[in-house]
C-alpha cells in the first residue's frame, strides 16, 4: 500500500538529440515538480531553457558518483509528499543511467513510481538497424578491460536474440573488432551514431566491415545493434564435445577448438569457453 500523503517518483524520458521530441507531458512534469533529480544539472537547465520551462522545483544533481547518498535524501523528500522527477542526460532514466536505486528504495517503502515515456536510444537504434526486432536484449556498456569484455562476448556468442549495446566513441572500433572475433566476422550489425541529431549516421554491415570503418574515427553518442546467433546451442555443444575429444587424444585444447570452429562454422570464442568448461568437468 502507498502512504496516505505519499510523494511520487516520476522517471521522465528526455530527448536523445532533437529537442522537438520532448513530449507535452514532460514539459508539464518539469514545470510542476517539487524536486528534479538530474544526472547533469547544467544540461537540465539548458533543456529547460530550450523548452521554455519555468519551474520552482528544487534541482539536485543525481549521478553515479552521488547516487547512493542522494537516494536517502530523495526518499526523505518523498516522505514529505514531494513530487520527484528524475531525468538523465538523454533518454529514460535508470536504463544504463541513474535511477534504479531510487526506484528500488521507493518501491520498498510503498511509494508510487511512474514514468513519462519518450525517446530511447535502445528502441530507436533497434528500429532503424534493419535487424530482427521480434526478440531482443539490451546489455548496456561492455566491460572496459579487454579480457573481461572478451569473456562477456563469449557468453553472448550463442545469444539468439538481437543484441543492443551502448559504447563510447573512442572504444567503438576495439569493441567491434572484439565482436567480430567472438561472434564471427560475418555476423550482421549496425552502428547507430548521433541518433535524431543533425549528423545522424547509421552504418550497417558485417562486423569486420564495421570494425574496419570505425578504425578511422567515430564521434558522438554510439549505439550498437548486433544480430543474434544463427547456430543452435545444440550444435555448439556437439562441437565442444568434439573439441574436448580431440584434446583428450593429445591435441592442445585451443588448437582443437580452432580446428572444430573452422569445420563447423561456429564462433571460436564461445566454443572455447564451452569446451573449457566441459574439459574441466571431465577431469574433475
Amino acid at each position: 500500500m502507498e502512504p496516505d500523503s505519499a510523494g511520487v517518483v516520476i522517471l521522465a524520458a528526455t530527448p536523445i538529440g532533437d529537442v522537438g521530441d520532448a513530449s507535452p507531458r514532460l514539459v508539464d512534469e518539469l514545470t510542476n515538480a517539487d524536486v528534479i533529480a538530474a544526472e547533469d544539472t547544467r544540461r537540465l537547465r539548458r533543456l529547460l531553457e530550450r523548452l521554455g520551462v519555468q519551474t520552482e522545483a528544487r534541482i539536485m544533481s543525481y549521478f553515479e558518483g552521488n547516487e547512493a547518498r542522494r537516494t536517502d535524501e530523495l526518499v526523505r523528500l518523498l516522505e514529505q509528499g514531494a513530487r520527484v522527477v528524475v531525468v538523465s542526460d538523454a533518454g529514460m532514466p535508470s536504463v544504463s543511467d541513474p535511477g534504479y536505486r531510487l526506484v528500488s528504495a521507493a518501491v520498498d517503502r510503498g511509494f508510487r513510481v511512474t514514468a513519462v515515456p519518450g525517446p530511447s536510444a535502445v528502441v530507436t537504434a533497434l528500429a532503424v538497424s534493419g535487424l530482427p526486432v521480434d526478440r531482443f536484449c539490451f546489455d548496456g556498456f561492455l566491460p572496459r578491460k579487454a579480457s573481461e569484455r572478451s569473456r562477456r562476448l563469449a557468453e553472448l556468442a550463442i545469444e539468439p536474440r538481437t543484441m543492443i549495446f551502448f559504447e563510447a566513441p573512442h572504444r567503438t572500433a576495439a569493441t567491434l573488432s572484439a565482436m567480430a572475433e567472438a561472434f564471427g566476422a560475418d555476423r550482421p550489425g549496425a552502428v547507430c551514431r548521433e541518433l535524431t541529431k543533425t549528423f545522424e549516421e547509421i552504418r550497417r554491415g558485417p562486423l569486420q566491415e564495421l570494425a574496419d570503418w570505425a578504425s578511422s574515427e567515430v564521434r558522438g553518442e554510439v549505439t550498437l545493434v548486433i544480430g543474434g546467433a544463427a547456430t543452435p546451442i545444440a550444435d555448439l555443444e556437439s562441437a565442444a564435445k568434439e573439441a574436448v575429444g580431440l584434446a583428450a587424444d593429445g591435441m592442445k585444447l585451443k588448437a582443437a577448438v580452432a580446428q572444430v570452429a573452422r569445420q563447423e562454422g561456429v564462433a571460436k570464442n564461445a566454443l572455447y569457453e564451452l569446451a573449457l568448461k566441459m574439459n574441466h568437468l571431465r577431469r574433475s
